[in-house]
């Protein structure tokens, strides 16, 4: 590729992959909302128990019955009769009738007149929702009444009582089937594709860098975007003064136009022509492209990678890069990396090494070899 130069060769590093460029990427979770809906169910019953000749039953002192009726499939009945011998209580009651029957219900009874079924009536007895079963006591339910509440001139006229009974039966609570709840899908953002053609296109590029004599073209409002030292070159006062194209020394083309394609992509270029080695050489060179124009998340990303690389034969290298373009993170993994390798002896004899004696404090040598030693002793 030819853009070795004052950067050594890297190599062992991890093989690229398209995570490279889809890292940066937001991806929103999937997601399912569904809705369904459980409403309780009832039926009301009404029935009306008409004692004809009342008198002829009190004096009996015997019990009597309603005949069955049905309320959401279920058999009922009316019971009324006295309680003792005193004659002054009666007791009323409604039944379920049937075997092995379990229901829960609600009931209210009265005595009414009925006259063209707008009299008045009173309620003698109201009992909440309960459970009626067969084969438990339960299977009834009984109130016990003043005898005169039934007997007063209101409610009794000629001879004949009236008992209403109000029944309001529960069922199985009824659930709707799960259904999708409305939603509306809105894509993920698609802006860097945009910028990614803005860049391909060449539409409306107005400003042309001269890079290793090839001329490469962008958008200057792209550019100061996300880069602080684009701007101020092209709108601040260290601008050129309209001279093109722009000369850009000490950058390959190749290294030029990968740090384009992140700016406009937000992310890596593919470097599929590259060997590993110089894919590795060319995560140096866009570290220090990043350095310079001071584009963090560039400059994170590559020291992400040269992380990942770090070896033996590059450590001293990548440590030396850390070191020149202040890069802390990248420098405490490698030097991280040389403690706990226990490979002090092995990094020493690099050609890497020598040059980091050479260029970098004598502090961090010092601080690697004392490290070194106690690890030894």
């Amino acid at each position: 590729m030819g853009i070795r130069g004052s950067v050594a060769v890297v190599s062992d590093l991890p093989l690229r992959s398209s995570s490279y460029s889809s890292s940066r990427r937001t991806h929103q979770m999937p997601s399912s909302k569904t809705v369904s809906t459980c409403a309780p169910q009832e039926e009301l019953g009404t029935h009306l128990f008409h004692i004809l000749g009342y008198s002829q039953h009190r004096a009996a002192e015997a019990f009597i019955w309603s005949d069955k009726f049905t309320v959401l499939g279920h058999d009922w009945r009316l019971s009324f009769g006295p309680l003792g011998t005193a004659g002054d209580i009666v007791v009323a009651g409604l039944h379920l009738m049937g075997i092995n029957m379990k229901v829960r219900a609600s009931f209210e009874l009265r005595s009414r007149l009925l006259n063209q079924g707008t009299g008045p009536s009173l309620t003698v007895h109201k009992e909440a929702s309960r459970v009626f079963d067969t084969n438990e006591r339960s299977r009834c339910a009984l109130c016990v009444v003043k005898r005169k509440l039934f007997e007063s001139t209101t409610y009794l006229q000629d001879d004949r009582l009236t008992i209403e009974c109000i029944i309001t039966v529960s069922k199985e609570p009824r659930v709707t089937g799960t259904k999708s709840f409305p939603r509306i899908e809105v894509p993920p953002s698609d802006i860097v594709e945009h910028f990614g053609k803005l860049l391909e296109t060449k539409e409306g590029v107005d400003v042309t860098f001269s890079v290793g004599g090839v001329d490469l073209k962008a958008h200057k409002m792209v550019l100061a975007a996300q880069s602080p030292v684009f701007r101020a070159e092209l709108y601040g006062p260290m601008k050129e003064g309209g001279t093109e194209p722009i000369v850009v020394e000490d950058i390959h083309p190749d290294v030029f136009r990968g740090l384009l394609h992140f700016i406009y992509n937000d992310s890596l270029p593919p470097f599929d022509d590259l060997m590993e080695d110089d894919y590795g050489e060319m995560i140096h060179h866009l570290l220090v492209a990043a350095d310079r124009y001071a584009m963090e998340r560039l400059k994170l990303m590559c020291q992400s990678i040269l992380c990942e690389g770090l070896h033996v034969q590059t450590v001293a290298t990548t440590l030396a890069l850390a070191d020149q373009h202040h890069c802390d993170m990248l420098k405490d993994a490698c030097i991280e990396f040389i403690i706990c390798s226990n490979a002090m002896d092995a990094v020493a004899a690099t050609p890497g090494y020598k040059n980091l004696k050479r260029t970098c404090p004598s502090v961090v040598i010092e601080a690697l070899e004392k490290t070194s030693r106690i690890r030894r002793a």
